[in-house]
């Protein structure tokens, strides 16, 4: 795809197929598009003599979920409950115009909808899919302009005058196969994402309750998937390992946490403390809710505050919120793997002999919940050492939680590296819709 230098012309993109020229056609939506409101009368809707049919029954937050294309469906309908309902032809677009607004999709095969939605069937001079693109980017501008009653709302008579720009058939088709493609490559990664986290939970589930168990003398590393095969599943070194994995290592023992760990806390760091231009690196407890997993590497916030008046990691040493909304929110452990970083307030810090990293994963896994039945309180929940000490750990030997943390880490590590390409596809593709349309 080639560009075209910015244009001053309001109705020219500034990003082009080079083989395309002239302005852009200003015009309204019912001009270009029929639009009609979907149907469901029944009071109450939730009769059951209406469902359970062989009719696709599109729902608001399938449309919101879909990503564009409208492939999946909450409910059926069976006859009785097509003829109260209106059914759209594949191709058409949907549009939620309640509560959630202006979120589109193209219909993927016939589906019925109710009324809380909106359903568009483009003119010979449309393509469906250059008016879906077109929806996405004026979704938050029809959410700003939607009436404000008990919900926000949009109806027929707001979409009929609404303007938007089009080119020529041929450049909206060209348009919408080329942000195609690139919709493809997002979804593709984003599966891959999914699959690898399924992926590591199964994997730790297995390890944990040592249904797997490494022998000495495999690198875990390697035993990590590096493909997908048919879209849908890892090849999985690990289970062939399985059949014939040895017991070389000692039986795992049973400890209480107050037995393997010392405790202390941090020292509390302001949000007015942090500077991007801090000289020490730090981390607050609410940070370990959105910004960290089981491991802390690159830390991401820093502060001025003098190293004396701060509490600084040693690497391993582990943190867990000493406060929090939730019991279940408060139940994470991280392991922080440098030196020196300022570990803020309402931190528990958890410093330890054995693998701060396969400690972390383990107490995200298969202790989750008992460290949040340790938490007490309401309206804020705590959670302090002594509770913590108390911990029951069922552990193998140093040597072989290394093992398993390097694996759990490996696949991590894969994980972040496609996060941060689905990240860049879906920063590019943003990109795209500011520059193409106008």
């Amino acid at each position: 795809m080639s560009s075209m230098p910015t244009t001053l012309h309001p109705n020219v993109p500034a990003l082009r197929f080079p083989e395309f020229r002239g302005g852009w056609q200003e015009t309204k939506l019912g001009e270009v598009a029929k639009i009609e409101r979907g149907r469901f009368s029944p009071r109450p809707r939730n009769d059951p003599k209406f469902y359970g049919g062989e009719i696709p029954f599109v729902q608001t937050s399938d449309v919101v979920n879909s990503k564009g294309r409208i492939w999946e469906y909450s409910q059926t309908l069976n006859n009785l409950g097509l003829g109260v309902s209106k059914l759209f032809p594949k191709g058409s677009l949907l549009i939620t115009i309640a509560a959630n607004i202006g979120y589109a999709g193209v219909l993927e095969r016939d589906m019925a909808c109710p009324d809380s939605l909106i359903g568009l069937t483009c003119s010979s001079s449309l393509n469906n899919y250059f008016l879906n693109y077109i929806l996405e980017i004026e979704q938050p501008k029809m959410d700003y302009l939607a009436v404000e009653a008990a919900q926000k709302n949009i109806n027929i008579e707001f979409l009929r005058p609404y303007r938007i720009n089009i080119p020529a058939l041929p450049e909206q088709k060209k348009i919408a196969a080329f942000l195609s493609a690139v919709d493809a490559r997002i979804g593709q990664l984003g599966e891959k994402k999914s699959l690898l986290e399924q992926y590591k939970k199964g994997m730790m589930q297995k390890l944990f309750s040592q249904e797997l168990r490494f022998k000495p003398s495999i690198n875990p590393k390697k035993l990590v998937p590096d493909m997908i095969r048919d879209g849908h599943r890892f090849s999985d070194k690990l289970m062939e390992h399985k059949n014939n994995q040895g017991n070389d290592f000692p039986d795992w023992e049973e400890k209480r946490l107050g037995e393997v760990a010392a405790f202390t806390k941090g020292k509390g760091i302001s949000k007015n403390d942090i500077d991007n231009e801090g000289t020490i690196e730090c981390i607050r407890y609410g940070q370990l809710y959105t910004d960290y997993a089981e491991t802390i590497r690159d830390v991401k916030s820093r502060t001025n505050v003098p190293a004396k008046d701060l509490v600084l990691s040693e690497a391993n040493d582990i943190i867990i919120p000493a406060s929090g909304e939730t019991q279940i929110d408060i139940a994470t452990a991280s392991c922080v793997l440098k030196n020196g970083i300022a570990l803020g307030g309402d931190l528990n810090i958890v410093k330890t002999k054995n693998d701060g990293v396969f400690l972390s994963y383990y107490l995200n896994s298969v202790r989750k919940y008992d460290i949040a039945r340790l938490s007490q309180g309401i309206s804020v929940v705590h959670l302090y050492a002594a509770q913590l000490k108390t911990l029951r750990l069922n552990l193998p030997s140093l040597t072989e939680q290394q093992k398993i943390a390097n694996f759990l880490s490996a696949i991590d590590q894969k994980i972040d590296l496609i996060a941060t390409e689905l990240d860049h596809a879906q920063t590019f593709k943003k990109g795209l819709l500011q520059q193409m349309f106008v």
